[in-house]
């Protein structure tokens, strides 16, 4: 009964948001190939990357909304690849800035990775899609779980597993009050990979089955693969001297995963700095970058592309009036490698915030606003360790962000305490390999 009333609904709820997505689709560097395949109707890159796998008896298929999901996704792929040479993969992506990503990945993989947009959650579309690709099994990463895809993988006995599962208590909610439709679903999933002891629990207790739920730690918080290249570091440590910016000589802040509005205010919060402070921002969506040059210019400040500077460059003196506004996508763990501190965006004036597991894993003192609803787990740990430091307000930042500058031994106990407070999730992309493969 839950899932006729949802497809009664669907069609309405996705005409509604039809608007706003074909908004995204522009904005965002989509296009109408990248539509098509919502509906499972594919070019011939598509069906030449189907085609390349379909000798493979072993198929998988992972799904990932974005950026974060992605990377959670090519750190269990990446790992299985070499442990089983009879499996290849499709991974499917929401956005275009997570397909880029994985397109990337999938291209070093020796034609044993497809790359797909993510269907519509529609009854015949995902069906079609399950049937082409015919997965072993499919494997949801984080938080997509969605009712069709979940229930057509069941009929066509395909297991479902939900890897790196995330539960915050304002999804608990949610799921809570809509348990008429949320607890079939989730008692049809064959396997829950939970990150915190505590989720156990929880997942029961939206009707997962107990005997199903499993503690793997989080990927993305695990020290496993999260290396840098030696060669990204060094080709950014080159783009910032033509800066005028030598890590180590100037101090190196980072604004990490802003959102709109965030950019501005957080710039201001900046200017009162030490003159020697360099300034870095990695919007969320990079696609905004020149909206957000246009918004700096009316501080006086003319920020420097990424996509403009490269080794042939030349160099200027280093100035607090050229941030560096890093505009290209797959960047930012590797510049937080290079920074000193890392300000969390959509902490400010959002709200759930970003991830700040990344900084935290290279060892640098990480700032969040008061808006961290997203990951309350995580940042109870950071903090409770001393790994991070929660600011209550923009006026608040830059006395404690001077702070710090000013103190560089306390960011440095701070940095070695967040990613020490993360080592107990090493071993988490073994454990869910383990758990998947076992299934």
């Amino acid at each position: 009964m839950s899932l006729l009333i949802y497809n009664l609904l669907l069609p309405f709820a996705l005409l509604a948001m039809l608007p706003g997505a074909l908004r995204k689709l522009r904005d965002r560097g989509g296009s109408w190939s990248s539509l098509r395949q919502r509906f499972g109707l594919f070019d011939a890159p598509e069906r030449a990357a189907l085609a390349a796998i379909s000798h493979y008896d072993h198929r998988l298929w992972l799904h990932a909304v974005s950026v974060g999901e992605v990377g959670v996704a090519i750190k269990i792929i990446a790992p299985l690849l070499k442990r089983n040479l009879e499996v290849a993969i499709v991974l499917t992506t929401t956005t275009p800035t997570g397909h880029r990503i994985a397109t990337d990945f999938a291209a070093a993989q020796s034609g044993r990775v497809a790359v797909l947009y993510s269907p519509l959650d529609l009854p015949p579309v995902v069906r079609h899609l399950l049937t082409e690709i015919s997965p072993r099994r499919l494997v949801l990463v984080e938080a997509e779980v969605w009712p069709n895809l979940v229930t057509q993988a069941g009929r066509l006995g395909i297991p479902v597993s939900l890897a790196n599962a995330r539960l915050s208590h304002r999804s608990e909610r949610q799921y809570r009050r809509f348990r008429f439709f949320t607890r079939p679903l989730f008692a049809k999933l064959n396997q829950i990979l939970v990150q915190e002891p505590e989720e156990i629990a929880r997942w029961s207790g939206l009707g997962a089955l107990l005997d199903r739920i499993h503690l793997t730690g989080s990927v993305k918080y695990d020290p496993e693969g999260r290396a840098v290249s030696a060669d990204q570091l060094a080709l950014f440590q080159t783009l910032l001297s033509k800066l005028g910016i030598h890590p180590g000589t100037q101090r190196i802040v980072i604004l990490a995963s802003t959102h709109p509005g965030e950019e501005l205010a957080l710039t201001k919060a900046c200017r009162d700095l030490p003159l020697n402070t360099a300034l870095l921002i990695v919007p969320r969506h990079v696609e905004r970058a020149h909206a957000i040059a246009k918004e700096l210019a009316t501080l006086g400040l003319s920020p420097v592309l990424r996509s403009a500077l490269n080794i042939d460059s030349e160099t200027v003196p280093f100035s607090p009036q050229h941030p560096l506004l890093i505009d290209t996508t797959g960047e930012l763990n590797a510049w937080q490698h290079l920074s000193d501190i890392v300000i969390i965006g959509k902490s400010f004036l959002a709200h759930g915030g970003q991830n700040p597991a990344e900084a935290a894993l290279a060892q640098k003192p990480v700032l969040f606003g008061p808006h961290m609803e997203n990951f309350e787990p995580l940042v109870k740990l950071l903090q409770d360790s001393g790994g991070a430091l929660q600011v209550p307000d923009l006026g608040s930042l830059p006395g404690i962000l001077n702070g710090l500058l000013e103190d560089p031994a306390r960011a440095s106990a701070i940095g070695t305490a967040g990613h020490t407070a993360l080592t107990r999730h090493a071993g988490a992309t073994q454990r869910t390999l383990d758990h998947l493969l076992g299934l």
